[in-house]
Order: C-alpha cells, then structure tokens, then sequence
C-alpha cells in the first residue's frame, strides 16, 4: 500500500462513530460491499458519489440529493457516463492521470455541460502496489454539491480507494459459483455437496462409472513458468477433447479431471498415459497423474480425489519408473508409505540401534549399511547380493555378521529383517530423522 493510502486509511478510521459511520474495524468486515463504501465517502467527505469500473460503467454510488448533476443522473439512470462529457475528460488527460497516478485530480466545473466540480481517485489492485503498470480497477468520483468539500476529503478518498481495491479484487479474484460447486464435488473445504445441483448446473450423468485422474508436476517443474493454473487451463482443453463432459479443476498444486460415465477403464489409462508423454514431448512439462476407477457415481468423485492424492504422495519417490498409475497398481507403495508415515510420526517406534550401525560406517569408511540393504532386497540370497554389491560371498557373509553384532539382531529370524527393513526404509525417506542414541 503507497503512502497515500495508508493516510487515508488512517483518515477513515478517524470518522466519528456516531451510529451512521463505521469505525476502521467494521471498514474491514468481509460484509462490506461498495454500496456502503460510497454512502460513508459521500457523509464523511462531502459531495455524493460514484464507483465506476475502468470503463466508466457505475458499481455503486451515495444518495443523490436536489444538487446532483446531469452527468450524475444520467450515469446513474444509464450505469455509464455521457459521451460529450467522457470526450471532454479524455480531453483534459483525466482518464490518463487516473492511470499513472495515485493521488486525487480535482476536475472543474464544465457550465456548458452543466457539470460541477469533482475529486476523482483510481483504484488498483493491492497486489500491484510496486508494479510498474498496476492494473486500473476503477475509479472514485466525488461531486460538490451545495457545500464545498471537507477539508480531508482528498485523504478520505485515498483511504476508500484502498479499500475498494481490496473489495473489488477480492470478487475478481474469487471462484465462480460453477468453479465453486466443482471444487466441492472433488471435496474441497471438507462440506458435503448437493449431488442435485452438481447434476443440474455441470450436466452431468449422476449414477454410472466415473474415473478421477489427479496430476501433479514433478519437484523439478514447480516453478512459476509453469503454475498449477496454467497446467490447468492446458488440462482441462485435453480433457474436454477426450470427453465433451469432463469436470477439471485445480486444488493445491494438482490438477483434478473427473471423467463421467467413462466406458472402459484401459481407454482411460491410455488417454493418460498418451497425454503425460505428449505434454512431456511437446511442453517439457513432467507429470505424475494416478487414476482412480471406477468411481460409483458422482457422491463419491470427493473420496476418490482423497485416494488419488495418497498415490501421488506415495509414490513419489519412483519418477521417473510408473509416472502414470491406478489405485490398485499401486496400494502396496500406498499402504507401505502410510505405515511409514504412522512410524515416522512417533519417535519412540525409531529404532536407536541403527545410530550405532551409521556410527561405524562414517568411524570406519564402511558400508555396512549398503550391505545389509542389498542383502534383504535380495532376500537374504547371499550370491545375489554378493553379485549386485561386487564383493566375495564371503566378504558379505564376514559383513552381515558385523552388523548383527552391532545391532544385536538375527538376521535370520524374519521378525528382525522385518523391523531392520521398516527402519531402514524410514531412513530413505526424504526429511527422514536421524535416529536416536544407541540404548
């Protein structure tokens, strides 16, 4: 927020509050709307007064009274100024100043016209407050009428321009009713949705097979060339391509497409797996996506979103190998990775005798640790493991006998290999926690 508008904020929240004018706090209220903006401007700083888009069309505007002007009524009754009069502003580079500055021009009286004196402010959005070209939202008109103007009607007009920046971007900003009733079919925001007004506003079969596919770029595609919007809007054009009646949307950092009345679940994998290797090909973008099917009906799209979101959590350590991937292809990685969360969570299930396991190997430039993984990925087969790691039989043999001895475990018992593989795989995990000191 500039300078100015931090003043005239300031000179808002010193109106007195004298039941027909609001304090800063209720100022801030997320029922404020323009209407009630423009009526405290209009008592707090003399005159009446309009809020008009960037194309001179009316949002909101005071009570008039017997002083108002043609142009005020006729812009009023009309939503938009009179042509001689906007001809005569773009003229005196009003509408260029209102562009380039932020301060309050005072416009004359024009007799002719039979127009009096105004102060005018613009408005702009408050995310651009440094841009070099903010965006114009509007402006703040204030006629004279009978009396002049207060002597901080210019403050009080900076102030109003701030804040009607944040209500009028606040509702350009905000979703549409349909974006809304989308959002809540996938389940945002936790409430229940009217499968009626889903079926009725999106037009869409409610019972039958449905598939959710979710899609997520990879860590090295999160950048701003490549926002989970855009990735949306690109999305939701191939979507709509394979099924007329595809619902996208974008929660988060992923993108959801809910594919109704789908007729065959390899149709589906296919078009996936085809749109991921062709956005790769011809976009450089690299995606995850897994799919849910088939999903019941359309009750359920919010549950299915849920199931997809743990495939792409759990699996995302293995892009780039299965980038493309369905709820049963995967429940193992999945149910793997929330028993893995469920110990990680919970120090006391860290196993500290693998501290003294990492201690020897950092002590002695050893790789025991190396070792014993290699061993129970080859399931205890001492020449297979022997073979991947390029050691001698009984080289690993002399090692795994180490590490049992530094852990007190027997590795041939399965409930140790079982423990010794949970706690490893921990380990792997990125953001792991060492673990603790040895007992």
């Amino acid at each position: 927020m500039s300078q100015s508008d931090k003043d005239g904020v300031s000179a808002l929240s010193s109106w007195p509050k004298d039941g027909n004018v609001a304090g800063e706090s209720e100022l801030a209220a997320a029922d404020m709307d323009l209407f009630g903006l423009a009526q405290m401007v209009a008592h707090n700083a003399g005159g009446m007064v309009s809020i008009e888009d960037p194309h001179s069309h009316v949002l909101a505007y005071s009570a008039s009274d017997q002083t108002a002007d043609q142009l005020r009524v006729l812009s009023i009754l009309g939503r938009e100024g009179p042509r001689d009069y906007l001809t005569v502003l773009r003229k005196w580079g009003v509408f260029d100043r209102l562009r380039n500055t932020d301060e309050v021009i005072d416009v004359p009286a024009h007799e002719e016209l039979n127009i009096k004196r105004r102060l005018v402010v613009g408005i702009r959005h408050p995310a651009d407050a440094t841009a070099r070209a903010p965006r114009v939202l509007g402006a703040i008109w204030l006629q004279q009428g009978d009396q002049p103007f207060k002597s901080d009607a210019a403050e009080i007009l900076r102030g109003a321009s701030a804040i009607a920046g944040r209500l009028i971007s606040r509702s350009l900003d905000a979703p549409s009713t349909e974006a809304l009733l989308i959002q809540r079919l996938f389940g945002a925001g936790g409430a229940a949705v009217e499968i009626d007004a889903v079926v009725t506003a999106l037009n869409l079969p409610q019972t039958g097979p449905a598939a959710v596919v979710a899609f997520a770029l990879t860590a090295t595609e999160q950048s701003t060339a490549t926002e989970p919007a855009a990735l949306g809007s690109i999305l939701r054009l191939r979507a709509s391509s394979f099924r007329g009646d595809s619902v996208t949307t974008v929660l988060g950092d992923r993108v959801y497409v809910l594919l109704p009345g789908y007729r065959s679940a390899h149709a589906v994998t296919a078009w996936t797996r085809q749109l991921v290797e062709q956005l790769e090909a011809k976009r450089s973008l690299a995606l995850r996506a897994a799919i849910a099917c088939p999903v019941a009906d359309l009750g359920a799209v919010g549950a299915a979103r849920a199931e997809v979101d743990r495939v792409l959590d759990s699996t995302v350590a293995t892009y780039p190998k299965g980038r493309v991937t369905t709820l049963s292809e995967s429940r193992t990685a999945v149910l793997l990775g929330e028993v893995l969360d469920l110990v990680g969570s919970r120090a006391a299930l860290h196993d500290p005798r693998l501290r003294a396991l990492f201690d020897y190997d950092r002590k002695h430039s050893a790789s025991l640790r190396d070792s014993v993984e290699t061993y129970l990925r080859e399931h205890g087969d001492v020449r297979n493991a022997a073979a991947a790691l390029q050691v001698h039989p009984n080289t690993l043999r002399y090692r795994i006998r180490r590490v049992e001895d530094i852990l007190g475990m027997d590795l041939g018992d399965h409930a140790d290999r079982l423990l010794l593989e949970i706690q490893l795989a921990l380990q792997r995990r990125p953001h792991s926690r060492p673990p603790g000191p040895p007992a």
